[in-house]
């Protein structure tokens, strides 16, 4: 459908919305299997967008962090943690570190980092950056707070620098989160059997 789509609006301006929103859903399509491919497309959508969409801040957000994610996929994680701190700090200069967009977004860096092996720096940020302001203002038993939650006891896990206060600040809290949601799939946790690694994590202290 990706590349039905651009061939259909191939033929037309580079100012034309259409043609390049069809560019980037090819670029989104390609990614899923082929991200080498899907790389110069995304970053020649990108470039439209900021040419002819610059007041779109959005928009142009959105094509960052698909361009950034598709680095990520090929195994490009430093250049990819550039635009991710980049769409997070505009998106907290925008609407504030508690709103649902820069928390997304804070997410996507300490996944990177994990993914690089700092772990120390992703446990940071979840636990005192982005735990706390999903709490506050999504709630405990939202979709995000709980997948910050489950992403931050991974972490740990995998840190052997951890320190008991690190599971302990965390534990209470996650184990009233899990519990609270575990009627309803959310992101990486489907099952009952992934709630109850993470009750395990946590009860490891």
């Amino acid at each position: 459908l990706g590349w039905a789509g651009w061939k259909t609006y191939l033929g037309r301006s580079d100012t034309d919305w259409v043609r390049c929103n069809a560019m980037g859903v090819l670029g989104g399509a390609l990614r899923e299997s082929r991200p080498e491919e899907a790389l110069p497309v995304l970053e020649a959508s990108l470039a439209l967008h900021q040419r002819h969409w610059s007041h779109s801040g959005e928009i142009i957000l959105a094509s960052q962090g698909d361009l950034a994610a598709c680095l990520g996929d090929l195994g490009r994680l430093d250049e990819a943690l550039v635009i991710f701190r980049a769409i997070h700090a505009k998106e907290v200069a925008s609407h504030g570190i508690k709103h649902v967009s820069a928390i997304a977004s804070g997410c996507n860096i300490a996944g990177t980092l994990e993914g690089l092996g700092r772990r120390e720096e992703a446990t940071v940020l979840f636990r005192d950056q982005l735990l706390p302001a999903a709490r506050q203002s999504l709630g405990l038993d939202h979709d995000f707070t709980l997948n910050i939650a489950y992403n931050l006891a991974n972490t740990l896990k995998n840190n052997d620098k951890r320190t008991r206060n690190d599971l302990r600040l965390n534990r209470h809290a996650r184990l009233e989160s899990t519990r609270a949601a575990a009627p309803r799939p959310f992101f990486g946790l489907n099952t009952g059997e992934d709630l109850l690694e993470a009750e395990t994590i946590l009860q490891d202290v």
